[in-house]
């Protein structure tokens, strides 16, 4: 009731827009977990209220701080169900393109270790007889009880210590998929992976009704979720894993996202995390084998082997996304698209068109072509008295020059685009004004004009003809975009002083203080800071400029680097 109220006054003008959002986090912070449940229902409830005009800019920065500190208090084994929610509710709350929300390093949590038994002498297997059940291990019915029929047996394979010690290893490399560009890391992710998905090959599973039954009795009841553990890595449990089909999908869908990333293309990436043909042709046939492997788990194994294939191919859209930096998905209308209404032509009068069956008024001659011609002076002509000037000999000073004459300038261009072909030519010379260009027409025209005098006037045409070569070579030089590995080679040279290159790429103090807070690594922030300048830029990100803020910047060693490269 009372934040109802304080909705109330917020929409009548009377308190701040801040004040619901101040009540809600003092709530959550004085009441037990229980109660912050029911609370949060009430948040999530009003998700349409938090984004409207009135509330979204001022409480936007409270909700999620309210957020994130009670995902802190919760416990995410014990509280599964009300952490989702909060990472639900905050999907609803902010749009696709918040940062806050994105993994724009595509980092991985390297903090999720999975800790088993590494000391082979503390380890129990081996010495366990197969043949009866571990006393005082107390077995949930459908699992293992022999008392029900059609439950699986236990665990045909012999489990030994290599084969649980090599099992739990590969979840270090699911953990950190980069290892496997190591050469001696892939070696040993191959062998244990061979190994270990020939075991599920081996070991097949049948469809378990026990478990099935059971399912179906809690989804009638309307009891509690169903909840399965991250990981167990308890020797005692390793037979009794192998003969479950939740945890069977758990392992083999890992498979699956670890290849995803291994072929994609991620743009913070290094340059050197590339596979080689091997890798890729094994990683094809493991892909088809694990594909298979999911479609013989029960139950309904083909069913969820395509919905896995489905999900993961709509991650890759996902992939390109982030890729091309995270464009928004609302797209602005433009103006010229209003539909505009349409006109009515007014009919001319009778006496304009005309009289009788063609209805035409003839208003003289119609050959205009043929009377600009008759009119329009030639070049001899036009520009003798330019011609006469531009000779040294005759000593005229620039500014008494027919050609700094704006009027002259005016009609010079209309003739020379009428009878001259130089007109049209492309030239690598610059020119500050008109009368620039017109000294430069002029002396061409001497050269090709008759009974003009031409030979005393330099016309400058060799210079244009040996730089021309030149010329070109650098400008498809300088056209050339910055590449990923370029990026990567200035990032390591720059390190910590990637802050001096930022002043020269006019990059702004709030995007330098988001990659800070993105990476603690040097060498990554010079990464950023040239990604960030690549995205800004787009195709103007060329080689040329680059280089001209490393030299701006004091690094002109780096800009010879990037040059030879």
């Amino acid at each position: 009731i009372i934040c109802n109220l304080c909705l109330s006054l917020v929409l009548a003008g009377i308190c701040s827009a801040t004040t619901p959002f101040l009540l809600l986090g003092d709530i959550l912070d004085c009441l037990p977990l229980d109660q912050c449940d029911k609370i949060f229902s009430f948040v999530e409830e009003n998700v349409s209220t938090w984004k409207s005009n009135s509330f979204y800019t001022a409480g936007k920065n409270y909700l999620l701080r309210m957020c994130n500190d009670l995902l802190r208090r919760l416990s995410k084994s014990q509280n599964t169900v009300f952490c989702g929610r909060i990472q639900l509710f905050l999907a609803r709350l902010f749009p696709l393109s918040e940062k806050s929300g994105l993994n724009l390093q595509s980092q991985f949590n390297l903090d999720n270790i999975t800790v088993f038994n590494k000391n082979e002498q503390e380890s129990t297997l081996g010495q366990r007889p197969t043949e009866e059940k571990e006393d005082g291990m107390e077995v949930e019915e459908g699992e293992m009880g022999d008392e029900e029929p059609g439950a699986p047996a236990p665990c045909s394979i012999p489990i030994d210590y290599n084969l649980y010690r090599k099992f739990w290893t590969l979840q270090d490399y699911f953990r950190n998929p980069v290892q496997c560009y190591e050469k001696f890391s892939w070696i040993t992710f191959l062998k244990y992976s061979d190994e270990t998905l020939a075991v599920f090959k081996s070991f097949k599973l049948d469809d378990m009704q026990a478990s099935k039954r059971k399912l179906e009795e809690l989804r009638t009841a309307g009891g509690d979720h169903v909840y399965f553990a991250k990981f167990l890595t308890s020797e005692k449990l390793m037979d009794l894993q192998l003969s479950d089909s939740n945890f069977r999908r758990h392992i083999l869908l890992q498979y699956l996202v670890l290849f995803q990333y291994l072929k994609g293309q991620v743009k913070f990436k290094s340059s050197s995390c590339i596979l080689n043909d091997d890798q890729c042709s094994w990683m094809e046939e493991t892909t088809k084998l694990v594909y298979q492997l999911l479609k013989e788990i029960p139950p309904d194994g083909d069913k969820f082997a395509t919905m896995v294939e489905h999900v993961l191919n709509t991650e890759e859209n996902w992939n390109s996304w982030k890729n091309e930096g995270c464009p928004s998905f609302v797209k602005d209308r433009p103006v010229d698209d209003k539909p505009k209404r349409p006109t009515r032509k007014r009919q001319a009068p009778e006496d304009f068109l005309g009289k009788g069956p063609d209805r035409k008024v003839f208003m003289g001659n119609d050959n205009w072509d043929s009377l600009v011609m008759e009119f329009m002076p030639s070049l001899e002509d036009f520009f003798e008295e330019a011609i006469e000037q531009a000779d040294p000999a005759n000593m005229v000073e620039n500014e008494y020059k027919v050609v700094h004459n704006s009027n002259y300038g005016w009609r010079a261009l209309r003739l020379l685009s009428r009878r001259s072909p130089h007109f049209f030519q492309p030239t690598n010379q610059q020119f500050k004004s008109l009368a620039d260009y017109l000294e430069s027409m002029v002396i061409k025209l001497a050269k090709e004009l008759p009974d003009l005098p031409s030979e005393e006037i330099k016309t400058g045409e060799e210079d244009d003809e040996d730089n021309s070569d030149t010329l070109l070579k650098e400008s498809n030089d300088s056209n050339k975009l910055v590449s990923n590995q370029q990026m990567d080679e200035i990032a390591a040279k720059l390190g910590a002083q990637w802050k001096t290159l930022a002043g020269q790429l006019e990059i702004k103090a709030a995007e330098i203080r988001e990659i800070e807070t993105d990476s603690e690594d040097v060498d990554m922030q010079a990464k950023l800071l040239l990604v960030a300048w690549q995205d800004r830029e787009g195709t103007q990100a060329t080689v040329e400029s680059l280089v001209t803020a490393l030299n701006a910047a004091g690094f002109p060693k780096i800009a010879d680097i990037l040059n030879e490269t």
